[in-house]
């Protein structure tokens, strides 16, 4: 045993006291004596070691972990300001960037310019999501390499893009607004082909009483009014402009309400036998009677309806008046089992598979024979198409409907793509025919385009005939079938049986 004065007893409660504090460093001296209480003083030295060394191990593992901590919220912060798919700043940063610009404008207010593609949409429609994004990755890159370093890009989503120019004048911001339209003009090269895909560009000048929000929207009604001027266009945002995005949006609304009640109606053109001048079938063309401006023809509405997603359910009312109307004249005896209709439908009815049981359903519905219905596509829409198009072409062929190309000769009108497409006809543009009676060189070229479509066994109907001096050509020509303005405009239903009764008489008497 150790004398109750022996002083290591005090070095020892005082090491103790240290260590309990938090002083790991501490060690308590050990006397030459080697004894019992030395023993415990060397073991308490030991458990200060150890403690110190775990101590130190933990301190270390908090230190990684906060690392750690800091660079995962350094990435969150990075992905919440950056879009996933281009690695362009996203919304939120183009935002932020451009609050920056307008508060530290003392080198002059900010430019913002706002791009949305031409042809993003056939391109996503026909090609397909994939296809779709290595454009977007193309067009990214192709605007970063048009600006400058100091120049903020961002993808809004979709196929909209803006560039924050801090400190820029307007004129300076066109040339280079300029710049990356000519760079979205340059084909772009994807895997089993090349296309081109221009844009439309608004822009719109900070100032000290306009927020963020305002000159996006500024910009976004500039990019309006350049869409519609036409492709590849730039337009500067001025004060009027917000009058036309008010009756834009106010018929917008509209067409809405059109769609879902009785504000569309169909017309129906006469596709006649060139031969007997018989009306073997028409084409429905809807049209839209507006309460307070009249008629509003398609070129007007479509483009609208395709801008608000409206498209599809009024593709869908034209399918069931139209397939229902000829149900009625059947049912009345004004037409019979051979007389057909044609309907227009868009590649986004391709790309949905309601589509098909759509067709399905109104045919069963109605009885109408599956051949006496003929749907049109437009040629790009069908030689582009993707997997999902050649399933839903082949599921309507499966129907028994008829498919028929809209617009041949303006897209690709390759021989190659017809031989392999499921389709019964072509529909040959107007533009084909224009010359007929005016170039001596015309009536060769429709030949030649007649002989081709026969050569991959399917036959054409010619649009737009004006003229009888048109129609007596395609005739000669041994053209088999027509339609345009010479033989009927488009009417409404109730005047097609008047129509049918004369082309019927003209019929015999001839």
């Amino acid at each position: 045993m150790f004398a109750d004065d022996d002083p290591r007893l005090s070095q020892l409660l005082e090491g103790i006291v240290r260590l309990a504090s938090g002083d790991l460093q501490s060690r308590i001296e050990v006397s030459p004596a080697r004894d019992e209480l030395d023993a415990i003083i060397m073991g308490t030295n030991l458990l200060a070691e150890d403690l110190q060394i775990i101590y130190e191990e933990l301190e270390q593992r908090v230190e990684d972990r906060t690392q750690l901590l800091h660079e995962a919220h350094r990435e969150m912060q990075k992905m919440a300001m950056q879009d996933p798919l281009t690695g362009l700043a996203n919304r939120s940063a183009l935002l932020a960037a451009l609050k920056s610009a307008q508060d530290d404008a003392s080198a002059g207010p900010p430019v913002i310019l706002l791009l949305d593609l031409d042809a993003f949409k056939s391109i996503n429609d026909s090609l397909g999501h994939a296809a779709g994004d290595q454009v977007l990755n193309t067009v990214a890159r192709r605007i970063r390499g048009a600006v400058r370093g100091t120049d903020v890009v961002a993808r809004l989503g979709g196929d909209e893009f803006a560039i924050v120019m801090p400190a820029t004048g307007a004129d300076q911001a066109a040339v280079i607004g300029q710049r990356i339209l000519a760079a979205l003009k340059e084909p772009i090269e994807l895997p089993d082909r090349t296309i081109r895909c221009g844009a439309s560009i608004g822009l719109s000048v900070g100032g000290p009483d306009r927020t963020p929000d305002d000159l996006l929207m500024e910009a976004d009604v500039a990019m309006y009014a350049s869409k519609a001027e036409g492709q590849n266009r730039l337009h500067v945002f001025e004060p009027g402009l917000l009058l036309v995005r008010r009756l834009r949006s106010q018929l917008l609304d509209d067409l809405r309400a059109a769609v879902k009640g009785d504000g569309l109606v169909l017309h129906y053109q006469p596709v006649v036998a060139l031969d007997s001048g018989r009306i073997e079938g028409v084409e429905a063309l809807v049209r839209w009677q507006h309460p307070t401006r009249g008629f509003i023809m398609p070129d007007e509405f479509i483009p609208l309806a395709e801008d608000a997603g409206l498209i599809s359910e009024m593709g869908l009312w034209v399918l069931t008046t139209a397939v229902r109307q000829l149900r009625q004249w059947i049912d009345d005896a004004v037409v019979d089992s051979s007389f057909s209709v044609r309907i227009n439908i868009s590649a986004t009815d391709l790309q949905s598979l309601q589509f098909l049981e759509d067709v399905r359903g109104v045919l069963k519905e109605t009885g109408v024979r599956p051949e006496q219905v003929v749907l049109e596509l437009t040629e790009v829409a069908i030689v582009r198409g993707n997997d999902l198009d050649r399933y839903s072409l082949g599921g309507l062929r499966g129907l028994g409907v008829g498919i028929e190309i809209d617009d041949f000769g303006t897209g690709y009108s390759s021989i190659s793509y017809l031989r392999r497409l499921p389709v019964d006809r072509v529909k040959v543009d107007r533009s084909l025919i224009e010359g007929l009676g005016t170039d001596p060189s015309q009536p060769e070229l429709v030949a030649a385009v007649l002989q081709l479509v026969r050569a991959c066994g399917l036959e054409a109907v010619w649009e737009g005939v004006e003229t009888a001096e048109q129609a007596e050509h395609l005739r000669n020509l041994g053209c088999l079938s027509a339609q345009g303005y010479y033989f009927s405009k488009p009417v409404p239903p109730e005047q097609l049986p008047g129509l049918l009764a004369r082309s019927k008489a003209q019929s015999n008497s001839g």
